[in-house]
C-alpha cells in the first residue's frame, strides 16, 4: 500500500473550501482527467453520501465510486474511492489560518490484482498528481470561479 500526503493553503475561508472540496460535483471544474461525477445520494453531503464518475486515464474513462466516510463540517472530511484496479482512501482536514485554510490530504493507495507491484510508481505519480489537482482547486477558489458550489456539506 503507498501513502500520498500535503498540504496547501486557500486563501478562502475554512467553510468554503471545505464545502467545495467535499462536494465531488466540483471536481470536473479543477481536476482535467475528472470526466464527470454525479451525486447519485439524496441529501447533504456527508457520511453514506456516494458519488459515481468516471476519470480519464490511458485515452479511455474509467468508472469509479465515491463515498463519504466521515465529514466533521469543516475540519474533516474522508472518502473510499473503489475503481477495478484500485482503491484510494483519502482524509482531508481544513484548519483556519491568517491567510485563509490549510487544506492537508493524506491518501493510501491500493492497487488490486496484478498491478499491485506498480504501487511505488503508482504513488510517485499521485504525489504529482495530487498535488496539481489541489493547486488548481486553490486557483479556482481564489479566482471567485469555484464559490457557486452545488451543494453544501454537513456533517
Amino acid at each position: 500500500m503507498g501513502r500520498i500526503e500535503g498540504e496547501i493553503v486557500i486563501a478562502r475561508p475554512v467553510d468554503e473550501v471545505f464545502d467545495y472540496a467535499a462536494d465531488q460535483r466540483n471536481e470536473p471544474d479543477y481536476n482535467p482527467r475528472m470526466a464527470r461525477s454525479d451525486k447519485v445520494t439524496s441529501g447533504p453531503v456527508g457520511p453514506g453520501t456516494v458519488f459515481r464518475a468516471e476519470v480519464r486515464s490511458l485515452g479511455r474513462t474509467a468508472p469509479m465510486r465515491i463515498e463519504c466516510t466521515d465529514c466533521q463540517r469543516p475540519a474533516l472530511l474522508a472518502t473510499v474511492t473503489s475503481m477495478r484496479q484500485a482503491e484510494f482512501r483519502v482524509t482531508l482536514t481544513f484548519n483556519p489560518v491568517p491567510a485563509g485554510t490549510r487544506m492537508r490530504w493524506s491518501e493510501q493507495v491500493r492497487l488490486k490484482g496484478g498491478l499491485r507491484p506498480l504501487t511505488p510508481l503508482a504513488t510517485w505519480l499521485g504525489r504529482r498528481q495530487e498535488q496539481a489537482i489541489w493547486t488548481s482547486m486553490k486557483r479556482q477558489l481564489e479566482s471567485g470561479r469555484g464559490s457557486q458550489a452545488p451543494g453544501k456539506a454537513t456533517g
